[in-house]
């Protein structure tokens, strides 16, 4: 079996979590719904995971209502899920969520004041495996104007400052970060070449604040996804 990940968009692809996998001889499938692809069986893989991307979770289009149904069907049999961004959107939608206009849009590593983008853990994260080995307060990238209401039964994990729903749980082994942890330098040197809301900042103070959060960064990004990996039971 193979762990299935669902690319929303070409540049947004798994990044660091990628190369955990490659170096653990992890096999896995990428499905580019952008280029009309069909989103197999999630229940035949090992594991389901869900990119960003510039589209929302409210959108009709049949590339997103394929996708929460893949994302239902993932719950329901207590699959291992991972969404990042519009993948965690998405898991909230597709388990009786809201997706709604965030009140800024949060791109880059700093708000508009420059205090830098944090993740919160809250008494519930601080204790889940997800963040075993890692600090309370994490670095995070982000790149979204949409946000999540979550219904009673979901776990808050992580708070931030501008956005309050930043990491959630949805069952026993459902994850969502709002946040990008999966990053790297050649990733962002082509999000910055194409993303409209990133063109509207500075580029080179983007990559300067990368190079000096990198190292605690990728540190933290690769404690989280081997985690998940293992709480899945796959490392």
């Amino acid at each position: 079996m193979t762990v299935l990940i669902v690319k929303n968009c070409a540049r947004e692809g798994p990044g660091t979590l990628g190369e955990i996998l490659r170096s653990s001889c992890i096999e896995y499938r990428i499905v580019e719904i952008e280029h009309d692809e069909e989103v197999p069986d999630p229940t035949e893989h090992e594991a389901l995971i869900v990119m960003g991307g510039p589209a929302s979770a409210n959108d009709t289009t049949k590339a997103m209502q394929q996708e929460i149904v893949a994302i239902e069907q993932a719950v329901r049999a207590d699959m291992p899920y991972l969404g990042i961004c519009l993948g965690m959107q998405a898991l909230v939608k597709a388990c009786g969520g809201r997706v709604i206009r965030n009140s800024i849009k949060e791109v880059g590593w700093k708000d508009l004041q420059g205090k830098g983008f944090t993740l919160e853990l809250t008494p519930t994260g601080k204790k889940d495996a997800i963040f075993k080995g890692l600090e309370a307060t994490l670095p995070i990238f982000h790149l979204h104007g949409e946000t999540v209401k979550l219904t009673d039964d979901m776990q808050l994990l992580a708070t931030g400052k501008h956005c309050r729903n930043q990491v959630v749980k949805v069952g026993d082994n459902a994850y969502g970060f709002q946040g990008h942890l999966e990053l790297t330098t050649a990733m962002l040197d082509k999000w910055l070449a194409e993303d409209d809301d990133l063109k509207l900042l500075s580029a080179e103070e983007i990559k300067s604040d990368h190079s000096a959060l990198r190292e605690e960064y990728e540190n933290n990004s690769k404690k989280v996804f081997t985690n998940f990996l293992r709480t899945a039971g796959i490392m």
